[in-house]
This record gives structure tokens, sequence and C-alpha cells, in this order.
């Protein structure tokens, strides 16, 4: 493994970049992905959120941009990402890493001026960071071109197709140059459908897989707290926060309804909190997340939409008021803390409706949880009760209802003679013989069996 981004031979202007940056040693992911994707291959990289992906794609790609300077050309690097606040981080990583250089980079995304955007089109930035919908309508309109790209990047894949953008991931790969270097990352490659976008993105890949999804994050502790409903969670959330020791935290709901209610209520507590979701525009989206950047606002109360995309220092807690509804969700919520070598906590408030998701998502992650108590909240509800199995009927007792029901098969049968006969006059056997002239001759066996006679 390198030990230093000295190794990979990359040009002054990037060494400064990293050194300003404060990147000395590179990631597991960046360690591996970088050699190869300088060697062109295409590659398919299994990586967790927070291992260091994006560093990862961008220097090869600057590196390539910066000893190939393009003469006349379009955008020569396309990454595409599901969500506007990833598309807005890897702008600030490119910024950060790039900044001695002469490179140039635009962000089109969904939400925000298409005038604007048009403009940043017409600029031909050589790198373009865009989600697939607002893309894909200025390539349609022809406002956007890719048929000079060289490199296409697909950020968090597996996010994409949980968006249902696929048809659109397929379109812009129609759109964009065959002649074309190819990354795909994903933190799970066994998403149902990605095996589609393989096929049409990848040429004979090498695979990459780091960090997998199913391991437990060493800089990551998870705590465990029983509720007894809405109401106890939400008195139990605003005695953590009072009580813990953070810079920052977020708070995850599943619902929209549900954060806009939490954050109601913790504002009323005088908490200073935020709420990020998927109906708020762009600007708000902005203001929201200056808020958070600046310190003015220490709490986040955010949908899954924020479970990807963010990468805000110093977020030392990481609060599910509602548990996930899949363990891959659970993991980008949590990655949002624990990042660069720091340490966080992940804190899961459980209700009675979320146990047995609660297990799923222990036994799919090999996760341990730590159970805890507040003092005067603690729950009445203590986890499922145990009922035991019902014991099965003994085999003589199986038998003995077996030859009952052969028996009353045989008194059916019986019946079922009997009712033919009604109305006949039933005639002894003895009868019957003397009539047939057998009488005597039984009479004188019975003798003969008694004297013992042949």
């Amino acid at each position: 493994m390198n030990t230093h981004f000295s190794e990979f031979l990359l040009p002054d202007a990037l060494m400064r970049g990293l050194a300003d940056a404060g990147y000395t040693t590179p990631t597991p992911v960046q360690a591996q992905v970088i050699p190869l994707a300088m060697e062109g291959l295409d590659l398919l990289v299994s990586a967790a959120t927070g291992s260091g992906k994006t560093a990862a794609f961008l220097l090869p790609i600057m590196q390539r941009f910066i000893e190939g300077p393009r003469h006349d050309g379009g955008t020569r690097a396309l990454i595409l990402v599901p969500t506007r606040e990833l598309a807005r981080q890897i702008h600030d990583h490119f910024m950060r890493l790039g900044r001695y250089t002469r490179l140039t980079c635009g962000v089109i995304t969904g939400g925000a001026s298409k005038a604007h955007q048009i403009a940043t089109l017409r600029k031909d930035p050589e790198i373009l960071v865009a989600t697939p919908g607002r893309l894909l309508e200025f390539l349609e309109t022809g406002q956007a071109d890719l048929s000079d790209l060289e490199f296409l990047v697909l950020d968090e894949a597996d996010r994409m197709l949980d968006m249902g953008l696929a048809g659109d991931v397929l379109a812009i790969i129609r759109y964009s140059r065959p002649e074309r270097q190819s990354l795909l990352f994903s933190a799970t490659l066994k998403q149902r459908g990605l095996n589609r976008i393989i096929a049409h993105l990848l040429r004979d890949p090498r695979r990459v897989d780091i960090d997998p999804i199913r391991q437990q994050h060493p800089d990551i502790a998870h705590w465990l707290f029983l509720s007894d409903g809405l109401e106890h969670k939400q008195q139990q959330l605003l005695w953590l926060l009072r009580h813990e020791t953070y810079d920052k935290a977020l708070i995850f709901t599943n619902t929209r309804e549900g954060a806009v209610a939490l954050g109601n209520f913790l504002q009323g507590q005088q908490q200073r909190v935020a709420v990020l979701h998927g109906e708020l525009d762009q600007r708000e989206r902005n203001r929201v997340m200056g808020l958070w950047h600046s310190g003015r606002v220490n709490t986040l109360i955010a949908t899954d939409l924020a479970a990807r995309g963010l990468d805000v220092p110093g977020v030392q807690r990481v609060f599910n008021f509602d548990l996930p509804r899949r363990g891959d969700d659970y993991l980008h919520r949590t990655g949002r803390t624990g990042r660069a070598g720091e340490t966080g906590v992940a804190i899961s408030l459980v209700g009675p409706p979320e146990w047995n998701r609660m297990e799923s998502i222990t036994r799919y992650l090999n996760l341990t949880f730590e159970l805890r108590e507040i003092p005067g909240l603690k729950a009445n509800f203590k986890g499922p009760v145990k009922r035991k199995k019902p014991t099965k009927p003994a085999k003589t007792r199986n038998k003995c209802t077996s030859r009952a029901l052969v028996g009353a098969k045989q008194r059916k049968k019986e019946r079922l003679r009997d009712r033919k006969n009604i109305g006949k006059r039933r005639v002894p056997s003895s009868v019957k013989a003397q009539e047939a002239g057998h009488a005597p001759l039984t009479r004188h066996l019975r003798e003969d069996a008694k004297s013992g006679k042949d």
C-alpha cells in the first residue's frame, strides 16, 4: 500500500493543493483506485461512505488534464451524482485540490437557475458535476454536449437506483463519447438493476472492493434506547441533546412531515436546529446548509436526502429518531460521523413497531448495539415477549387418533351396509344352512371335531 501521495507522481500543482487541504496519507480506496485509474482502466469500485473516494477519482482526472491540455473542446469529464448536496460537495473538493491549477469545474443540478447553468455549459468546463435529470434535459435540447468526453464517473450508483434514476443514467451514457474511461462507485454492488448499468457503462472493468458494506466502522459506537412512542422519543431526544457533548449533531427521520414536526418541537424547546428535506427549493437548502456550516445552528434534522452527500466536519452524533427501513440506509446515515479518524456515536431510538426492523439491521450489518437507558425516561417497552413454542402431540396420541379414524370409517361402512338391508327380513344362518341341505353335515363335522376323528 502507498504511504504518501508523492508515490503517485502527481503534478506539483496537485501536490500543493493536497498539502493545503490537509491530505497526507492515502486512504485504502485512494491507494488502490488512483494507480489503476491512471493506467486508463475501467473500474468497478465498492467503497463505503466516508472512505475518501471523491479524491480517488478526482486526482487521476485532474492529473490527466494537467499533463494533456485540451485544444478547443467541450467537457472532458462528467461526474454523475444522485443529489444536489453531493454535487456541491464534489465541487468543493475540486476547488480545494485544484486551487493551483487552471482547470475549471461546473455544477448542473435541479432546483437551480437554468439560465445560469446554460451559461456554465457554454464555458465548456473541463469537469462537469451533475445530477441525471437536469443534465438529460440539456442533452435533449442540445445545450449540453458529451462528444468530447474522456471520463465518465458514476458516484453512489446504488443511490441513483434507489431514487429511480436508472433510465436517465442509461440515456446519458448513450449521449456520451464511446471511447471514454468509466468508473463506477457504489457502497454495495448487489443492488438490483446495477448489472444493467455496468453492462452499458464499463468495458472489461477491474473490480476493487474497499471497506465491505457490512463491516462495522471501528470509530463509531452504536447506542440503542428503547422508547414507548412518539412523545417518549421526543423527550429522550431532548434530554440527549441537552446532556451529550458535541459540536454538530445530525438527526434523521423517515418522512418530511416527521422532520418538520420534530423541528417545531425542538425549536419550541430553545434548541438551535434546522430542517432539511426534499421539498425545499435550492435557495432555502443553501440557507439551511450555510447555517449549519457556520455553526449558527449545531443540529440538523434531515430525511434520507442528506444521508449521502453531506460532508461536514465535526459531526460527533447521529440520531435515528426513526429507524431506517434498510441496513444500507443505516450505514449511510451513520457514516456522517466517525470520519477522517475521528470518533462518533450513532444513537437509535427504537419503539415497539421498529423492533423487528432493528433486529434485521443488526443481523444484516453484524452490528453490536449498546443498550442504554436515561434516568427518569426509561421505557416500559423491554422488547418482545418470548413465547413458548407449542409442543407437538405425542406419537402414541397420533396412533390413537389414527385408530379412532379407522374405526370411524369401519363403522361408517357398516352403517351404509345396514342401510341397504333396511326393510329386508333377516334370516338366521342356521336356517339358511338347513334350507340348503347342509345342516346334518355341519352337525357331523362338529361331532367329529370333538372326538378327534379325521
